[in-house]
C-alpha cells in the first residue's frame, strides 16, 4: 500500500516563474549600477590624515539604503515570502522606503511606508512618485506594530529592515559596501583606514563593516557615531539591550530601541554626537564638496572629525573612511531651513566655527 500523500508545493508553477523572473530583474538592476565613488576632499589643517567620503547618494534612489533594499527584496523572495501579488509593507524614516518603492514598482508590487510625520516632506514624495503609498504614525516608537498589523490585515509581508538588514546583507563580501570600500582603497597611500566610521539606524550596516574587517583580518577598527535620542549608545556602553529612547531627530539613523540587526560585539568605539553638532557638520560638508549632504552623513563627519582629532594627539598618520548617506536636497525644509531650526531651538553656529577652525588649523577640541 502506498502510503504517500502529496501536499501542496511551497511555491506554485506560477509562483516559481514570478520569482525566477523577479530575481532576474533585481540581479540586472544591480548590474546597470556603476560603483559608487569614493570622494576625498582636501582639508588644510590635517595633513597626513586622509577623509574618504563612500557616496552612496548617487544610487538610482539616492540613498545608502538602495543596497539594503535590494538585499531585503531577495531575501524575501528566496525566502519565499514575496510572491506575485504580495503587498510589501515597511517601517522606515524615509530614505529605505524610498528605495523599497523603486524595487517594487521595478516588480509590479503594491507597497506601503509607515513612518511618522515629521518624515521630510522630500522623502514623502519620493516614495508617493515610485508608486508606493504613505501610513503615518505621531512617535517612532509606534512604526512597528503599525507596519506588521497593516501586513498581517492584507496578508502582505512586513520587510522589516530592524530585524532583517544584517542577515539579508553577506557580510563577507559579494559586493557588499564593505568590500566595495576596502577594494577601492587599495591603490591608496594609506590603503588600510585607522578607522571607519559610520552612524546607525538599523544598525546593519555597521554589523557588515564590523564583520568584514574581522573576516579579512585587517587592522582597521569601527567607530559607531549616535545621535541624540538613540537608544544605541547606551545600550553599547552598558550592554543592555533593553534600553529605550524618545528617538532621534536625525532622520535615517538613531532608534528609540535597539534594533536586532544592530551587533555592539563588532564594534570597537562609540560616540554620541549632539544634534546641533551633525547638522553643523552637515553645513560645513556641503560647503567644501559644493552640494548638499543630509543629517546623518553630517553625523558621520564630524565622528571622523573626532577620530582625526584623536590621532592628531596620538602623532598618528593614516586614513579614514566614512559615508555620504544621501543627498541634502531631501531635507531642504529641515536641516537647511532656518525656520525649522529656531523652531526645534538649535543653534549651529559655534559648532560651526569649531568644524571650520578644526579643518583649517588642524587644531581644537571638538567634543
Amino acid at each position: 500500500m502506498n502510503h504517500c500523500t502529496q501536499g501542496r508545493s511551497v511555491l506554485a508553477p506560477e509562483d516559481r516563474d514570478w520569482t525566477r523572473r523577479a530575481i532576474r530583474i533585481l540581479e540586472a538592476d544591480g548590474r546597470r549600477s556603476a560603483d559608487t565613488h569614493l570622494v576625498k576632499p582636501d582639508f588644510p589643517g590635517l595633513r597626513g590624515i586622509d577623509i574618504y567620503f563612500k557616496d552612496e547618494s548617487t544610487h538610482p534612489t539616492g540613498s545608502l539604503k538602495h543596497r539594503l533594499a535590494r538585499s531585503l527584496f531577495l531575501y524575501g523572495i528566496c525566502n519565499g515570502r514575496i510572491r506575485k501579488n504580495t503587498l510589501l509593507v515597511e517601517a522606515s524614516s524615509g530614505s529605505t522606503a524610498v528605495s523599497e518603492a523603486y524595487f517594487a514598482r521595478l516588480l509590479g508590487l503594491s507597497f506601503v511606508a509607515v513612518m511618522t510625520r515629521s518624515t521630510s516632506r522630500q522623502k514623502v514624495e519620493a516614495i508617493e512618485r515610485f508608486g508606493g503609498r504613505c501610513h503615518f504614525v505621531d512617535h517612532a516608537r509606534e512604526v512597528y506594530d503599525a507596519a506588521q498589523s497593516i501586513a498581517d490585515e492584507s496578508g502582505g509581508y512586513y520587510l522589516d529592515q530592524f530585524t532583517h538588514a544584517e542577515r539579508a546583507t553577506d557580510w563577507r563580501g559579494n559586493n557588499n559596501i564593505a568590500e566595495s570600500i576596502f577594494r577601492q582603497m587599495e591603490g591608496e597611500f594609506h590603503a588600510v583606514p585607522e578607522w571607519v566610521v559610520m552612524s546607525a539606524g538599523t544598525g546593519g550596516t555597521s554589523a557588515t563593516l564590523g564583520r568584514f574587517i574581522r573576516y579579512r583580518n585587517l587592522d582597521t577598527r569601527l567607530c559607531v557615531v549616535d545621535v541624540e535620542g538613540s537608544a544605541f549608545y547606551e545600550a553599547w556602553q552598558s550592554g543592555d539591550m533593553g534600553i529605550t529612547a524618545t528617538g532621534s531627530r536625525i532622520e535615517g539613523i538613531g532608534r528609540p530601541r535597539v534594533e536586532p540587526s544592530f551587533i555592539p560585539t563588532v564594534i570597537d568605539e562609540m560616540i554620541r554626537i549632539p544634534d546641533e553638532a551633525s547638522i553643523a557638520a552637515a553645513h560645513v560638508l556641503s560647503d567644501r564638496l559644493f552640494r548638499r549632504v543630509g543629517g546623518s552623513t553630517g553625523t558621520n563627519f564630524m565622528g571622523v572629525l573626532c577620530m582625526a582629532s584623536l590621532m592628531r594627539r596620538q602623532e598618528r598618520t593614516g586614513s579614514l573612511v566614512t559615508l555620504i548617506c544621501d543627498s541634502g536636497d531631501r531635507y531642504a525644509t529641515t536641516y537647511y531651513d532656518e525656520d525649522w531650526l529656531r523652531a526645534q531651538h538649535l543653534d549651529i553656529s559655534g559648532w560651526r566655527a569649531r568644524i571650520e577652525h578644526f579643518l583649517d588649523t588642524g587644531e581644537g577640541c571638538l567634543l
